[in-house]
């Protein structure tokens, strides 16, 4: 593709893909748009500027025919935001997107969804299942699925792709799956729950293989999750984590009630402490056990279970680990 546009750009996920577009040549010149500054303003292939979805976008930024449009616009942090920001940002994003896609004659729009639409996954859950999200973040992305499939249906040629990931990790990134490795390396990793637990995991350069693979495809409107093929338990993670490190990190099982004391402890003392709040210690006590069967279905390769991930992670930054 000549040039391609990325809302939210200036994020972890879409400065990874801007390079990883760039580097492999998929992509000659990459728009990114978003709120804050990105980290690839000085580099000569990507063209940045600061704009806000919920706001009419302008199309006299464009100096290419663009395209693909990648939609990784949103407030997703949970919790961290009142509820009337969740469909502010992801609900006003994708309806200014789409009409920009009409107004630019952009045919192609990568939508990054979540995998919160589903709601609470006491079971493995795969695309089949009828989406129904319990929580302002997740309602808010359904509805902009809604969205962007009514623009699709306008005009024949319009494709649309919609990706549910689950946790996406990787270098450089200070997610939950960095953080307990670090926990892991110094000895211990506290957890609220049955080690067997399962949360649904995805590694950054995966996701972006679905990504190209999924674009090569014919259909016009595909949905799918992006989560490894195998989704090991907390357990087998840590498990994991030791093999590749030469660590011997301990799983503590802690009190789920103990844990929620501390955290609103913690939370007291330093609100915007990275991690620690009393909703999203709850969280770790629910499982995300989701399958990613339309990838499986159509002959995707996962190159990257936990292990082989951690082992691509480390050789290519290794400092992420301390």
């Amino acid at each position: 593709m000549t040039a391609c546009i990325i809302f939210g750009g200036a994020g972890y996920i879409g400065t990874k893909l801007s390079e990883y577009l760039l580097s492999n040549k998929i992509c000659s010149t990459v728009y990114i748009l978003d709120l804050k500054e990105s980290p690839l303003k000085n580099n000569e292939n990507v063209i940045c500027t600061i704009a806000d979805v919920r706001n009419p976008i302008s199309t006299s930024i464009l100096k290419h025919p663009v395209e693909w449009i990648f939609n990784f616009a949103a407030i997703h942090r949970e919790p961290g935001h009142e509820s009337q920001e969740y469909f502010e940002t992801n609900i006003k994003g994708a309806t200014n997107i789409c009409q920009f896609a009409e107004k630019v004659g952009c045919s192609n729009i990568f939508f990054t969804s979540s995998i919160s639409p589903y709601g609470p996954t006491l079971k493995a859950t795969d695309e089949s299942i009828l989406p129904m999200p319990n929580t302002p973040y997740g309602i808010s992305k359904l509805s902009a699925e809604f969205i962007h499939k009514l623009w699709q249906s306008k005009n024949i040629s319009n494709r649309l792709i919609i990706v549910r990931p689950g946790v996406i990790y990787g270098p450089g990134d200070p997610g939950n799956i960095l953080r307990m490795i670090k926990a892991v390396k110094k000895g211990y990793f506290f957890l609220p729950v049955n080690p067997t637990i399962k949360k649904s995991y995805g590694y950054v350069f995966g996701l972006f293989e679905s990504i190209v693979f999924m674009i090569n495809q014919p259909e016009k409107v595909i949905t799918y999750n992006y989560v490894e093929q195998e989704t090991l338990s907390l357990g087998g993670m840590i498990s994991t984590i030791n093999k590749v490190l030469g660590t011997n990190g301990k799983v503590i099982r802690i009190p789920l009630f103990a844990l929620k004391i501390a955290a609103n402890i913690l939370h007291k003392i330093k609100p915007n402490l990275n991690g620690i709040h009393p909703e999203r210690v709850k969280k770790v006590a629910r499982p995300t056990h989701i399958l990613p069967n339309e990838l499986i279905k159509r002959g995707f390769t996962f190159n990257y279970d936990f292990e082989k991930s951690l082992i691509h992670w480390k050789k290519i930054s290794s400092t992420d680990f301390g």
